[in-house]
C-alpha cells in the first residue's frame, strides 16, 4: 500500500524537530564541557566543545570575520529556496526527506551562528592517530541530505505516495 503524500507543514515540522534535537544536544554540552574539553566515550568517538566560525569541517574558520556574515546569508537563502522547493512539490518522499534534511541542519547552523557568531561542533571520530573534524547533529543531517538528495537524483522519479512511475522503456 502506497504511503500518503506529506504536505508542506508535516515536512517543516521534521525540519523544525530535527533544530529542536540539534540545539538540545548543543545546549547539553555547553553545560557539561568546557572549550576544548575531550571526553572519551569510545575507542573512536569522543565528546569535545569546540566553536566552528568556518562552515563545515571548519572551511574558513581562519578568515577574518567576514565569513560569519557571508554564511549566515547563504544559511537564509538556502532556507528560503528549499522551503520553496519542499511547497513545489511535497509528495516526492525521498526528494523531500533530503531536503528537510538540509533545511533542519541548516537552521540548526543558522541559530548558532545568529546567538555565538560561531557553530557548536562536539562530535569528534578518529581511528589510529587521525581525527575527521568535530561536527554536530545539524552537519550530520546536511551531509545525509546531501547523500539523499544524490541518491534521488539517480533514481529513477517513482516515489512511494508521488503517483509517479517511471517513464516506460523507450522500443
Amino acid at each position: 500500500m502506497a504511503e500518503p503524500a506529506r504536505t508542506l507543514g508535516e515536512w517543516l515540522g521534521w525540519a523544525l524537530a530535527l533544530v529542536v534535537v540539534d540545539q538540545v544536544t548543543k545546549l547539553l554540552i555547553l553545560q557539561g564541557l568546557l572549550p576544548g574539553q575531550v571526553v572519551a566515550l569510545a575507542p573512536f568517538l569522543n565528546l569535545v566543545l569546540v566553536y566552528n566560525p568556518g562552515a563545515a569541517f571548519s572551511l574558513l574558520a581562519d578568515a577574518a570575520g567576514w565569513q560569519r556574515v557571508f554564511f549566515i546569508a547563504v544559511a537564509i537563502v538556502a532556507i528560503a529556496w528549499i522551503i520553496h522547493m519542499l511547497r513545489a512539490d511535497p509528495g516526492r518522499t525521498r526528494y523531500c526527506s533530503a531536503l528537510t534534511l538540509i533545511l533542519g541542519g541548516a537552521a540548526g547552523n543558522l541559530i548558532d551562528r545568529l546567538w555565538l557568531g560561531a557553530v557548536i561542533d562536539f562530535i569528534d571520530l578518529h581511528a589510529g592517530g587521525w581525527h575527521w573534524p568535530a561536527f554536530n547533529v545539524a552537519d550530520s543531517a546536511i551531509c545525509c541530505g546531501a547523500a539523499l538528495l544524490v541518491w534521488d537524483a539517480l533514481r529513477p522519479q517513482h516515489d512511494a505516495g508521488s503517483g509517479r512511475e517511471p517513464a516506460p522503456p523507450a522500443n
